[in-house]
Parts: C-alpha cells; structure tokens; sequence
C-alpha cells in the first residue's frame, strides 16, 4: 500500500469523522485492497472485499464524502478485515 493509501485510511478511522475525504481517494484505495467495483444504476457502486459486499453512492455534486458515508466506509472496512497499522 503507498502513502497516499496509507493516508486515506487513516482518515477514514480518524475521529472525529472527517467530512473533507474525496471519494476517488476512497475508491482508489479499495482498488488497491483489492476489491470488485461494479457500477450500478445512477451513482450507486457495488463493492465487494474479502467477502463483504457494500453498496454506496458517490457524491455529487461535491467531490468530498460527507461525514456519514465515511462511518459506513469505515463500518465496511471493519467488516472486511481492514484496518490501519
């Protein structure tokens, strides 16, 4: 995982939730732990980790994630086995 990985991941688990987290960064890192990203209707993505499936919205018109997806995110995340070092 580079830094930038590293980074949005300890962003996401840092509390108080951060609100300023751009969705790509987060895409990106569930790419880069390996995950299958399927595009459904609208904004909508299906997301599937270590046999743990999500489904979220991107945000628009904003870049940024807002506070509650980035506890879903997290919530995910935890579920899947994932957690910063």
């Amino acid at each position: 995982m580079n830094r930038k990985h590293q980074r949005t991941l300890e962003a996401i688990f840092t509390i108080p939730v951060q609100s300023s987290i751009k969705w790509k960064d987060i895409e990106s890192l569930f790419i880069n732990l390996g995950a299958e990203i399927k595009e459904g209707q609208g904004s909508r993505i299906r997301i599937l980790l270590n046999k743990e499936e999500a489904v979220f919205h991107r945000p628009h018109p904003r870049k940024e994630t807002d506070k509650g997806a980035v506890v879903s995110v997290r919530r995910f995340l935890e579920n899947a086995g994932v957690k910063p070092c």
